[in-house]
């Protein structure tokens, strides 16, 4: 996409024939147009990973701040009572765990000691029966009495290492349950992922934070770079290394230099545009982040060539020029083209004099 972004006053010369110029030798730049913004190293924009209200700006903004130290913190009264509620669960879960197993131990002390009971008992009906001192109906009394408090005992056993599974298992549920709690309580506090400084923040205390709003931006203003869009048209004739003419207004106006350092392989649908990032060869003062830029990518140059105006040229690279007090139509071969100018590499010279399209 062309676009004259260095305005240049051009002179054409004229012959005493009215309509008739002659060609330039002039330098000759082939550019593409570029937009964007100025903006710091590694910076980005920060989101809130809950919904709440902002609770704290913990580092304002132009301040320092360390990778991992928190920017600010979101306040959220369901998280906050899901997170009580968690850690009251576990609170719970470790008081129950030792009356519920000390009365289940205490029973099974009290099925070992009847169970040994019975155990006894049965081995005197034994030798009460063999002295035919009992009845047999007494002997099989103290035989079932003997198997019951057996299997009361082994049940309760049974009871006590499924329970104190089932506590532990419940203690460790909630445990897990106090974790996520914390690590959503967690999400309330924003931290920095880079060394650098807090270059903005977009909120107030007590406003409303939405996970899809910016709520700051963090950068290294140290370093700057240019962030800029060209046209998708134009998307094949951008390369890594080339020349950028710079045009910052919020500046002192002057033309600055840089390199173009990134082309993104990504096309941007919406905008119909492509990223490009752009370094300068000696960073300018006064330089802050999001200042608007346009630019001027270098294609290609010429510090002499023959140029003429883009208007005389005919469909098939032709033109009509003034010889011998005639007119003729030559044809010429082209090469480097702006939006107004077009170089001519062949069939004109400086002194040849062009008649505007009859």
């Amino acid at each position: 996409m062309w676009r004259v972004l260095f305005p240049v006053i051009l002179l054409w010369s004229c012959n005493r024939n009215p309509g008739t110029i002659t060609p330039q030798v002039k330098p000759l730049m082939e550019a593409v147009y570029a937009s964007g913004f100025v903006v710091s190293e590694q910076e980005y924009q920060v989101f809130s990973q809950a919904d709440g209200t902002l609770a704290e700006i913990v580092v304002p903004a132009g301040e320092v701040i360390k990778k991992g130290a928190p920017i600010l913190k979101v306040r959220s009264v369901q998280t906050s009572a899901r997170y009580a509620q968690a850690r009251e669960t576990y609170r719970q879960a470790l008081k129950n765990k030792e009356p519920v197993l000390a009365e289940l131990t205490a029973t099974l002390r009290s099925a070992r000691t009847k169970a040994q009971f019975d155990s006894t008992n049965l081995v005197r009906y034994t030798s009460l029966l063999k002295s035919n001192a009992t009845s047999r109906i007494e002997y099989d009394k103290a035989e079932l009495q003997y198997k019951n408090s057996q299997n009361d005992y082994a049940a309760i056993q049974n009871r006590l290492a499924k329970t104190r599974t089932d506590l532990e298992a419940a203690i460790q549920n909630a445990y897990n349950q106090l974790l996520i709690a914390e690590e959503e309580s967690g999400n309330y506090i924003v931290r920095s992922d880079i060394d650098g400084v807090v270059l903005n923040i977009t909120k107030e205390p007590g406003e409303l934070i939405r996970r899809s709003e910016v709520i700051a931006v963090v950068g290294k203003p140290g370093n700057f770079y240019l962030k800029l869009t060209v046209d998708e048209l134009d998307v094949q004739r951008v390369k890594a290394g080339q020349t950028a003419l710079i045009k910052i207004d919020a500046l002192s106006g002057d033309v600055l230099k840089g390199k173009v350092i990134k082309v993104y392989p990504l096309v941007d649908t919406r905008q119909q545009s492509l990223r490009v990032d752009v370094a300068f060869d000696a960073k300018p003062a006064g330089l802050v982040s999001g200042l608007a830029a346009e630019v001027n990518l270098v294609i290609q140059q010429k510090e002499k060539t023959l140029v003429i105006p883009k208007q005389f040229l005919l469909p098939g690279d032709s033109l009509w020029v003034l010889q011998d007090g005639s007119r003729r139509k030559v044809k010429v071969i082209r090469g480097i083209e702006t939006l107004d100018e077009v170089e001519i590499t062949s069939g004109l010279s400086a002194e040849s004099m062009l008649i505007q399209k009859p």
